[in-house]
């Protein structure tokens, strides 16, 4: 195949004044100059009117070059925007529901697109899943009030719970929930929150739990650790939990298509049974049932039952933050 080639040829006459034209910033006065003759007489000669044909067909190309390339990089830059500006229902689970400011509310369908003006909300015994462009999945549980805007970067959690699956590579992520939220980048994380209750905790990668307009009341979440208190109180330090047994117990992963980020979470657990076979992590009997933040202390057999996704609740878990089993 033969490439052309656009060959520029300035006389030596013309060399100077073009000079000195480039250096003033008249870059383009070449291009937007109908009659060039009349305008440079002293450019008649033979081969100098030629020279000056070849640089404005240059300059056109390139002025339309450049035109062209930042039409298309804002067409781009915008249907990003766009498209970060949305997601869509990619699960569905009995009673989910889309509320908007300019519409009456309407059960939720997979495939249904939601923008940051809408409230995905569940109901009792439902759930639904969220998933945005650039891959960042939401998944939530029952009873559950969900919005986003800033295009993704800023998630508001109203009430319950969901979990937060942020590819590697994609922007970073806040999640708001009243006084407290958890700034995440390329992390599986899961938020809870009721008036008077929050949780957070880290699957894989990290997380910052803080409260906005508390200078340095943060704590920095690793795989494998979990923050439970009063969001109106200061952030507590971070406590151990077990990887395996939430993913084999946890309703957002049982039954639930793998997510992207399952190799990583494995490879953290992996990390905990290896800090647990050096007894760096003891097991206990303090387990947390489904939603809330009541620590349950059982018996052995209990214990053993815990681990599996038909566990009871027990009596001592508390009802009043009105959280479904996770």
């Amino acid at each position: 195949m033969h490439h052309q080639r656009l060959t520029i040829r300035v006389s030596r006459a013309a060399q100077r004044p073009l000079a000195a034209w480039l250096r003033r910033g008249h870059f383009f006065s070449l291009f937007w100059k109908k009659d060039l003759t009349s305008s440079k007489p002293s450019l008649k000669k033979s081969g100098q009117i030629s020279g000056q044909i070849h640089m404005n067909r240059y300059l056109r190309v390139l002025a339309l070059t450049a035109v062209t390339a930042s039409v298309v990089t804002g067409l781009a830059s915008a249907a990003r925007a766009a498209s970060l500006s949305q997601a869509r229902i990619t699960r569905v689970n009995n009673h989910v529901q889309l509320l908007h400011p300019k519409s009456a509310a309407r059960p939720a369908s997979v495939n249904d697109t939601v923008d940051e003006e809408t409230i995905v909300r569940t109901g009792k015994d439902s759930r639904a899943e969220l998933t945005f462009q650039d891959e960042t999945v939401v998944r939530f549980a029952p009873n559950t009030a969900f919005s986003f805007k800033n295009g993704m970067r800023d998630l508001n959690l109203t009430e319950g719970a969901v979990l937060i699956q942020s590819p590697k590579g994609a922007n970073g992520v806040t999640i708001h929930s009243a006084t407290m939220a958890a700034a995440i980048t390329g992390t599986t994380t899961m938020l809870e929150y009721h008036p008077g209750v929050c949780k957070f905790l880290v699957l894989e990668g990290t997380g910052r739990l803080y409260r906005p307009g508390h200078l340095g009341d943060s704590v920095l979440v690793e795989p494998g650790q979990l923050v439970m208190g009063n969001p109106n109180a200061a952030v507590s330090d971070p406590v151990d939990f077990d990887i395996a047994r939430f993913v084999k117990t946890s309703r957002f992963i049982v039954n639930l298509p793998p997510l992207h980020s399952e190799k990583l979470i494995a490879a953290d657990s992996q990390k905990q049974q290896q800090e647990k076979s050096k007894k760096t992590l003891i097991d206990t009997n303090l387990v947390i049932f489904g939603g809330g933040t009541r620590v349950s202390v059982l018996g052995q057999t209990q214990t053993n039952l815990a681990g599996r996704t038909t566990a009871a609740k027990p009596h001592s878990m508390s009802e009043a933050t009105g959280a479904a089993q996770q």
